[in-house]
């Protein structure tokens, strides 16, 4: 291995198949004669903390393709980035992480429950089937764009922002994973934000003489709904043995927040679904809101169209309102519907602790229900 000053017309007399001839102006810096071709290249030692990682060699180009300076000038600047302990040589190691397997990693970083389990994989077996055998790092601005409008015309903006927050959080989940994934594809396109929900007014003694035209069943889980503000899936999901009627408790166990919830009844609620429990023992189902199809059957939709009742979710608008009107305080009102106080502090807020401190809150809500509905149209 000799050192020379290296100039283009010594390079030019250097023979083929002779090795390496180091430059004696720049550190590091060679030309490679090989049997066939020459080169220029770079060598310097990686060193962190003062330990010897590993020796590097690069090649720049070959002679005939670059000048010497230029050629000069890169190893100059390769030598500077290795001396600071950086091997240029290194590549980002790619996984080639399938849509498929991102889903299958997000799913087993969380618990979520069964339906959020269904719904990701509906998006991802469904709706994003061209995608979900493609490694995520051959995915394309171009690609999400192109769904993103096939999405819309095809199934509506609402299931496509869905589609689409769901390959967005796959995609977040497999950069952490491959390094060689550097930006989101999702940048390409804009996921609108849900449209605030717009809740009618409801005059409560049109709402409470609609009510009675209803089976009781029916009937009942109106009322409770409207009472409790509860969710959907919670409210349908209650069985027999999750009423209290001597503690006047409802015990939540489908929630979206929080373990469990101990609802505290007022005096009409709970006295309607005593009344439920006697009338439904016949029936001998273990669901508190049985259907006609069987045992084993529950009400699966409490919407009634026809009846131009509110939905499950207005319910929940309406019973907030319902508590600003009584005089609940915003923190008492948010956790009887279930939801976490904002802040820090809020995740020190137990709500089951809270039973009997809720109550009043809880009766007042019933109260003004009680009191208006014959008498006074109510807007919310």
């Amino acid at each position: 291995m000799a050192v020379l000053n290296l100039t283009e017309a010594k390079i030019r007399t250097l023979p083929l198949g002779s090795g390496i001839w180091r430059d004696d102006q720049v550190k590091g810096f060679m030309v490679i004669c090989h049997k066939t071709a020459k080169t220029y290249a770079v060598q310097g030692d990686v060193r962190r903390n003062g330990r010897h990682i590993r020796t590097v060699r690069m090649k720049i180009d070959r002679v005939d393709r670059i000048g010497l300076r230029d050629a000069r000038r890169q190893a100059r600047e390769l030598m500077s980035t290795i001396q600071s302990g950086v091997d240029p040589a290194a590549q980002k190691e790619e996984t080639g992480i399938t849509v498929k397997e991102a889903l299958e990693v997000h799913l087993s970083e969380r618990e979520l429950r069964a339906t959020t389990i269904h719904g990701y994989k509906t998006h991802v077996e469904k709706y994003l089937k061209k995608f979900k055998n493609r490694a995520i790092a051959d995915i394309t601005r171009q690609d999400v764009r192109d769904l993103s409008s096939t999405l819309r015309s095809r199934h509506g903006q609402t299931t496509a922002s869905g589609v689409l927050r769901t390959l967005r959080a796959l995609i977040n989940t497999a950069m952490r994973l491959d390094e060689s994934i550097t930006s989101s594809p999702m940048v390409a396109v804009r996921i609108p934000a849900p449209k605030p929900r717009q809740v009618a007014e409801l005059d409560l003694t049109w709402w409470w003489q609609k009510t009675e035209t209803l089976t009781p069943v029916r009937r009942d889980l109106h009322r409770t709904m409207l009472l409790t503000g509860a969710r959907k899936t919670s409210l349908l999901t209650l069985q027999r043995s999750d009423i209290d009627i001597e503690n006047r408790v409802i015990r939540f166990r489908h929630m979206k927040t929080y373990g469990e919830l101990l609802y505290p009844m007022g005096n009409f609620l709970a006295a309607m679904l005593e009344n439920r429990l006697h009338d439904d023992l016949p029936v001998r189902s273990c669901w508190l809101w049985p259907s006609r199809r069987g045992q084993l059957k529950r009400v699966s939709e409490p919407k009634e169209p026809k009846k131009n009742l509110p939905s499950p979710h207005a319910y929940r608008h309406i019973n907030r309102t319902l508590a600003i009107a009584a005089g609940v305080p915003y923190a008492e009102s948010a956790l009887l519907l279930g939801q976490r106080l904002p802040g820090a502090s809020g995740g020190y807020v137990h709500p089951e602790h809270l039973v009997e401190q809720l109550r009043p809150h809880a009766q007042a809500i019933e109260d003004l229900v009680l009191s208006k509905r014959l008498t006074i149209k109510q807007t919310f």
